[in-house]
């Protein structure tokens, strides 16, 4: 039966022990991604004040100048680390950037000897606004220690040892990236076809994605049929990848 909305569950379930509770969660989470690919969670780990502060610090830049904001936007390293400016993404498949810009934040760095570090660049954070690190930090941390549960509970639902995936994701190259779609002036001298965030598929293992200030988020059906997302303010929405996908 296809779903006309996604199934909201409680990852408190999952990391209770309660047996009988973990495996419902297991089996409703299996049961979601099959039939529809998205999920809503609350249960993640980020309160309330927390990311009402986060969304703030996040706001505060984007609202600043661009000459306050360019120099965070570092050449060479197509956009992984830092702020990416206003049309520089263009959806797969599509001529026209998208009307949006971001700020990605990767793995912490860490003191543990692994190799990897030597791959990744280094996290920038804008040193007009001092609180934009602390939080964006905990929130990847955050998001990351949830994305290993869902994880766990994927490779359950699969019937593979729960640990699967823990190998293949620990200091794994996520990304925390902050979107603002800034407001649009002059609709008539938009390019043709420009849009938001234009339909694309998601590479990675699963996407957690935190509540919007706006609607506008679409999930496409097996039928074809586009429905509309509406999350509530203490949820992620969580789909599932291409990575995945290849690796199961």
């Amino acid at each position: 039966m296809l779903l006309d909305e996604i199934p909201s569950l409680d990852l408190a379930d999952f990391r209770s022990t309660d047996p009988a509770r973990k495996a419902n969660f297991v089996q409703d989470l299996g049961h979601a991604f099959n039939t529809i690919g998205f999920v809503a969670i609350k249960g993640h780990g980020l309160s309330e004040p927390f990311t009402n502060s986060l969304y703030q610090q996040v706001e505060t830049f984007f609202k600043s100048a661009d000459e306050v904001k360019k120099p965070y936007e570092i050449a060479g390293i197509s956009g992984q680390r830092g702020y990416v400016g206003k049309g520089k993404e263009t959806a797969k498949g599509f001529n026209v950037p998208d009307l949006k810009e971001f700020y990605h934040v990767g793995q912490p760095f860490k003191e543990d000897g692994d190799s990897v570090w030597d791959e990744y660049p280094s996290n920038v954070f804008p040193n007009e606004f001092p609180e934009f690190e602390k939080y964006t930090v905990e929130a990847f941390q955050t998001l990351e220690s949830a994305g290993k549960s869902l994880l766990q509970a994927i490779a359950l639902y699969l019937e593979l040892p729960e640990d699967y995936f823990e190998p293949r994701v620990v200091n794994g190259n996520s990304i925390l990236r902050a979107i603002h779609y800034f407001p649009i002036e002059n609709p008539d001298a938009l390019p043709v076809g420009a849009v938001r965030a234009a339909a694309h598929g998601d590479i990675n293992l699963i996407t957690l994605l935190m509540g919007a200030s706006a609607e506008g988020l679409e999930v496409l059906r097996m039928d074809g049929k586009w429905i509309a997302i509406t999350a509530l303010p203490d949820q992620l929405v969580v789909n599932v990848g291409d990575m995945l996908d290849r690796l199961t």
